[in-house]
């Protein structure tokens, strides 16, 4: 009897291996940064890794779990003031970062218990809410001065060389944590069960998944991830006045860079990031026409792209850059008779 399996079933392939070699050239390439360029260029990677790692947990929680969230700048705004708390209270301003990561991560589990028994726009509007509450709250602090602001003066115990290299070397190693972090979760069976409430959030609870669990622990890691830019952020400017972090700009930025890199893919947050760097590096300056032309470039995306770059070049390439999920194939192997 002739038998043949008619599917091959895999994970990964020649393009995952392709790109895991480039992404380990590049994180190289930025940890030697410092040795190879002056303050400025390592003071611009961090302003990258801290956009990839927006783009990257913002996608996650609306690309993946279908929560979409207007409100993500309350972890990016309070873990800059946790910081720049700490490092008042004379905490080495390194580990008051790490610290207020932590932070960030206990305020998206405190607020995932309230939070995530909303839906769909009632959940975005809520965590805007919780947002503004947060700026507000954070203005009536007398160390911050109301939307005066402060700076991270602790900074100044390390010369400009040594801090912008320690700067971007935290940023770098916060970066692939989370990234690896993220991507294990997608390739276990919570991964699975992610997309599934995404998809049909009845369907999955009738299958047995336990639904307020899922939610939560994708939405604490992007409240983390969210969390860690923030106090990177003004790691590498120094600066905190509360408009700037609790601001609607960020998530501006966060829309733009998925949905033009394309939602639901780790790969296409990854291209949006990069992208958005390359247009604020050459275009920043014009002020309000480059937000004008953000708005632009979005709306064509919008209506002409709609899975962004990575949802039109995905289907030439033989499987997934980052495989998260399975990829089947026609078996190419020749027929075996058994007795």
């Amino acid at each position: 009897m002739i038998t043949q399996a008619p599917l091959r079933i895999a994970r990964g392939g020649a393009i995952a291996r392709i790109t895991l070699v480039l992404l380990l050239i590049a994180a190289g390439a930025l940890a030697a940064l410092p040795w190879l360029s002056g303050v400025g260029d390592s003071g611009r990677a961090v302003a990258l890794l801290v956009y990839i790692l927006l783009a990257v947990m913002w996608n996650a929680l609306a690309g993946f779990a279908g929560l979409v969230s207007i409100g993500q700048t309350l972890f990016f705004g309070v873990a800059a003031y946790v910081t720049i708390r700490l490092a008042d209270a004379g905490v080495d301003p390194y580990l008051a970062i790490l610290v207020a990561i932590a932070a960030g991560a206990a305020l998206g589990w405190v607020t995932s218990l309230f939070m995530l028994s909303l839906s769909g726009g009632e959940f975005a509007i809520g965590m805007w809410v919780l947002s503004s509450l947060a700026h507000l709250c954070v203005n009536l602090d007398p160390l911050i001065q109301g939307e005066t602001g402060t700076s991270l003066i602790a900074l100044n115990a390390y010369d400009i060389e040594t801090r912008t290299a320690l700067t971007l070397w935290l940023a770098l190693g916060v970066t692939l944590a989370i990234l690896a972090a993220l991507i294990a979760l997608l390739r276990s069976s919570t991964g699975a069960a992610i997309t599934a409430i995404r998809d049909d959030e009845i369907g999955a609870r009738s299958i047995g998944v336990d639904v307020m669990r899922t939610k939560r622990i994708v939405f604490v890691l992007a409240a983390t991830g969210t969390a860690a830019a923030g106090a990177l952020w003004l790691a590498s400017n120094t600066t905190f006045q509360p408009r700037a972090y609790f601001g609607v700009q960020w998530t501006a930025y966060m829309l733009f860079m998925v949905l033009v890199g394309g939602l639901g893919r780790i790969e296409g947050a990854l291209i949006g990031a990069v992208l958005f760097f390359m247009i604020e590096t050459f275009f920043g300056a014009y002020g309000a026409w480059y937000l004008v032309g953000l708005g632009a470039v979005a709306v064509v995306f919008a209506l002409f792209l709609p899975r962004g770059l990575w949802g039109w070049i995905s289907p030439y390439l033989p499987g997934e850059a980052i495989p998260t999920g399975y990829l089947i194939t026609e078996n190419t192997q020749k027929p075996r008779e058994e007795s």
